[in-house]
């Protein structure tokens, strides 16, 4: 049985990723800076383990992956998961204290998750890390450079970590989400459709014309293809960026 550690797993992709894993029989630990959240997945999914925790605090990253590794019995897959949007404004109007916020969540918090969790994972015998990168991690975004430096950076984690760790025989992959289903993007278009005067629809008909398949990715597909990277079928891939987008070609 895989023991499985998720960050941000309360909602959205990270509660899909618990789901995913928990069907496939994985022990699976997830944090999230949201209590109530955790609260609902635990009652959703028995015998799922929680633990509230922001990972940009250091020394609650450290507490955290201890008593993972301890409640699980150890770690074999771990996907750093937590991130947030940041600003929409050109560069050269952020504040310092938003770019700072990004990369201390997106990258440094993946970093000290990551860093806790390695020896742990050097004592499995199929140890898995998976980052959760963006389509901004293959595009540029115009008045996105936290969001879109944090996720370029993560693939080059990515990249990085499976030359340190395939020794060891730890697989280090990338997962790059396009537009996803949900409520975040259901309010995106809302908030499109309010400020030109077109409906909803026509907004995401237009949000969705860079992609060759019309449609928005379902979060659980993003779970399937992190439990299919976790798996055996998945033991000879490692040091990629896997985009999930609908086939996107542009931003």
């Amino acid at each position: 049985m895989d023991r499985v550690l998720i960050t941000a797993g309360g909602g959205g992709i990270g509660l899909a990723l618990a789901r995913a894993f928990h069907l496939a029989g994985a022990l699976v630990y997830i944090c999230d800076i949201d209590a109530a959240a955790l609260e609902r997945a635990a009652t959703a999914l028995p015998g799922l383990l929680t633990r509230p925790c922001d990972v940009g605090d250091r020394l609650a990253v450290r507490e955290m992956v201890a008593d993972a590794a301890a409640r699980l019995g150890g770690i074999d897959v771990l996907i750093n998961n937590a991130g947030i949007g940041g600003p929409t404004k050109p560069l050269q109007d952020l504040d310092p204290a938003e770019w700072d916020a990004v990369v201390r969540i997106n990258l440094t918090g993946t970093f000290d998750v990551t860093r806790h969790a390695i020896p742990h994972l050097r004592q499995s015998a199929h140890g898995v890390i998976l980052l959760m990168s963006s389509a901004a991690g293959r595009f540029g975004y115009p008045n996105r450079s936290p969001y879109a430096a944090t996720k370029w950076a993560l693939v080059g984690l990515a990249k990085t970590l499976a030359v340190e760790l395939g020794e060891y025989g730890i697989r280090v992959n990338a997962i790059a989400p396009g537009a996803v289903a949900g409520e975040r993007a259901e309010r995106v278009f809302q908030g499109r459709a309010q400020a030109s005067g077109r409906s909803v629809e026509e907004e995401k008909r237009i949000g969705l014309a860079n992609q060759s398949l019309k449609a928005l990715v379902e979060p659980e597909d993003i779970a399937k293809l992190a439990v299919f990277l976790a798996s055996d079928a998945g033991k000879s891939i490692s040091g990629q960026l896997i985009p999930i987008d609908g086939d996107m070609q542009r931003t």
